[in-house]
């Protein structure tokens, strides 16, 4: 166990450095679309006048009867608004978010040591951690250019980043932590 919880360490390492180079870095670039700086402004503005707090956002509201008519006709937007501000390098998200990292591969080496008795090598217990992480991956990022007609750009590259990093901690974690398999002899 104390195997696991170093290795969640290494592993929440690793995800952080290759979530660094792929959200942190102009590399992010190529999920996002860009508007001009006056168009970003005259929007900033407008979020300013007319969103109430901090809170993701559905516009029009189709749970309205003016709402529901506007987003069948559109335009229509899924805002994450954060009436604040904050700063890009804030040390409480890169504390907070290498915590999370720490948990989740916690999560994974937990996975992985459930069935290390039974998948004892490296490659399968690799394909078993990447092959999970791929599920949740194209489940939790396909599902709003599925469902409610987002942007493939941003989910195809949030999809590719967040494997990335799943991966790099799995890999980590089933290569130098689990323990190792143990052969049993039977006397015929």
């Amino acid at each position: 166990m104390v195997r696991i919880l170093i290795g969640s360490i290494v592993g929440g390492a690793a995800m952080f450095i290759v979530g660094f180079i792929l959200w942190a870095t102009p590399l992010q670039y190529f999920g996002y679309s860009t508007a001009t700086d006056a168009q970003n402004a005259a929007i900033q503005l407008s979020l300013a006048q007319n969103l109430p707090h901090t809170g993701h956002y559905t516009v029009p509201n189709p749970m309205t009867a003016v709402g529901g008519n506007g987003y069948t006709k559109g335009p229509i937007a899924s805002v994450d608004y954060n009436s604040s501000g904050y700063s890009t390098a804030e040390p409480a998200a890169m504390i907070g978010g290498f915590v999370q990292e720490v948990i989740v591969s916690l999560m994974i080496g937990l996975s992985l040591l459930a069935v290390a008795g039974r998948v004892t090598d490296f490659p399968s217990r690799a394909k078993l951690a990447i092959g999970l992480s791929a599920a949740a991956v194209v489940m939790i990022n396909t599902g709003d250019p599925i469902w409610m007609h987002a942007d493939w750009r941003y989910a195809i590259y949030a999809l590719i980043a967040d494997l990335a990093m799943l991966a790099a901690s799995s890999l980590v974690i089933a290569r130098w932590f689990l323990p190792k398999a143990i052969i049993v002899e039977t006397v015929h």
